[in-house]
């Protein structure tokens, strides 16, 4: 399958209801995406290993939690992003629009946290490079991703035992869970669900 012509138009007219009865702790995170080369790309980073990261060495959207010195979600999305992939987006020129919050797991566990995703139109030339809680970051391309050609199955293993989940691949990176979920989410939104 391949995607829509119109995808930012989709994107950018897209309303997403807000979080029903948000709980006490949300997060935010953004959804970049670039054009090069006729393809469309969605910008994703490995996690660090940290003991307490309940998302330790997973590939995540760049973002995290709320903080109290946000004037918004939004602004937590845009300082996040800063911090962990060195971008700074402009949300005048490139905010596409807001995903419907997304309920939080860890370790197979609901988190009393949702998550709201930002999607963006990356317009800058600047290159993602890691922060302080990112091993790496890399550009999935999004076609793939809609055509299934990068899907996979991926085993999840924690105290109540092995399950397999589906997840899509690239390069060596599996992308499975939360993540996969607001993919999947902003690729419906813009008209090119699966």
């Amino acid at each position: 399958m391949s995607l829509p012509a119109d995808l930012f138009d989709r994107l950018a007219a897209h309303e997403a209801p807000p979080s029903e009865d948000p709980p006490a702790r949300r997060a935010a995170v953004a959804a970049i995406l670039r054009e090069q080369h006729d393809t469309l790309d969605l910008l994703l980073m490995l996690r660090r290993e940290h003991p307490l990261d309940p998302w330790s060495g997973h590939v995540s959207l760049p973002g995290g939690r709320h903080d109290p010195c946000d004037a918004d979600l939004l602004a937590t999305a845009l300082r996040e992003t800063h911090e962990e992939v060195g971008l700074a987006l402009d949300p005048e020129r490139e905010l596409l629009c807001r995903l419907t919050p997304v309920q939080a797991r860890a370790r197979g566990r609901i988190v009393p946290m949702d998550v709201t995703p930002f999607v963006f139109r990356w317009t800058g030339s600047d290159i993602p490079q890691p922060g302080i809680e990112a091993a790496e970051v890399f550009w999935l391309p999004l076609g793939a991703v809609a055509s299934g050609a990068l899907d996979t199955d991926y085993l999840y293993e924690d105290d109540r035992g092995p399950r397999t989940l589906p997840g899509v691949e690239y390069e060596g990176r599996v992308v499975w869970g939360l993540t996969l979920h607001m993919i999947r989410m902003l690729l419906t939104a813009g008209g090119a669900p699966r």
